[in-house]
């Protein structure tokens, strides 16, 4: 069974950066790749970026294009998430997620099968 687990949310001012992380365990073969949404209260979860587990090709939601950075550490089965230029609107809380990509722009909630706990991201000054 896949275990994910995110780390690296906090409180940070608007303009600056944070990066989160996400180590997976007991990755299996039906996954290709993992994801990262969001959640922010009163909304709906957000696609905001993902790469594939074996070639590395990426997808960023237009709203994270340009500012966040998808990155993935293989030999330690854990994939980052650079953010920056962050913006109050970035507050939620972050979650990762292993699943099926099938290389579009829109990732959909229901093909990533393992979540992570999901860490807080708070962007105010």
């Amino acid at each position: 069974q896949v275990q994910l687990v995110e780390s690296g949310g906090g409180l940070v001012q608007p303009g600056g950066s944070l990066r989160l992380s996400c180590a997976a365990s007991g990755f299996t073969l039906d996954y290709n790749a993992i994801g990262w949404f969001r959640q922010a209260p009163g909304k709906e979860r957000e696609g905001v970026s993902c790469i594939s587990t074996s070639h590395g090709s990426t997808t960023y939601a237009d709203s994270v294009k340009g500012r966040f950075v998808i990155s993935r550490d293989n030999a330690k089965n854990t994939v980052y998430l650079q953010m920056n230029s962050l913006k109050p609107e970035d507050t939620a809380i972050y979650y990762c997620a292993a699943g099926v990509w099938y290389g579009s722009s829109w990732l959909e909630s229901a093909d990533f099968g393992s979540w992570g706990q999901g860490t807080q991201v708070t962007v105010s000054s």
